[in-house]
């Protein structure tokens, strides 16, 4: 689409001359400037060779959101950019996806109503662990023959759950869990 010369202001009367003076000059300087603004590369597109900078040994990522089922989608989405990043492989993403929704589900159902969850990602060398915490009226600790409780210890490396009295606030639940990243070997590899 070919540039047009801008016109600002209110159009004055001036002499044929002056007009035409002036549309020269102003096309002159709309090409320069359209040339600025629309270069010209026939169709090509330059992709940049950066990549994002690599995790380093230990990175902490903290979350905080209403404890509410309706963010379960933010926490999925945070633990997989995290565990890609982290270049752990499509099954574990998946597991993990998996286990830090069911551990915020059942933070989120212990949770005083209105309270905010806190959630931990920590990735060290080959692992990551994700601690999510609640405040709640109730001193139980979650199940432990639950069936979620068994998607967890099923779907992870190690999980835990603990409670601690808090004193007006009533108690802190947590759940921590953990998953290391499988290290593949590549075969010659010196010994």
């Amino acid at each position: 689409m070919p540039c047009r010369p801008r016109r600002h202001g209110r159009r004055t009367k001036r002499s044929s001359g002056a007009r035409r003076n002036r549309r020269q000059a102003g096309t002159a300087r709309s090409g320069q400037n359209c040339a600025q603004q629309h270069p010209s590369n026939h169709g090509e597109v330059k992709v940049a060779d950066r990549q994002p900078p690599p995790l380093r040994t230990t990175n902490d990522i903290e979350l905080r959101l209403g404890a509410d089922l309706a963010q379960l989608p933010i926490v999925r989405s945070v633990v997989a950019t995290i565990a890609t990043r982290a270049d752990f492989d499509l099954d574990a993403i998946a597991d993990l996806r998996l286990a830090v929704d069911e551990a915020c589900s059942t933070l989120i159902t212990r949770a005083v109503p209105g309270s905010t969850m806190r959630c931990l990602f920590t990735v060290t060398g080959d692992e990551l662990r994700f601690t999510g915490t609640v405040h709640s009226a109730s001193a139980d600790s979650p199940s432990t023959k639950s069936f979620g409780w068994r998607v967890l210890t099923t779907l992870t490396d190690s999980v835990e759950a603990h409670v601690t009295g808090d004193g007006q606030l009533g108690h802190q639940v947590d759940i921590e869990l953990a998953k290391r990243r499988v290290v593949v070997d590549a075969p010659g590899a010196g010994a």
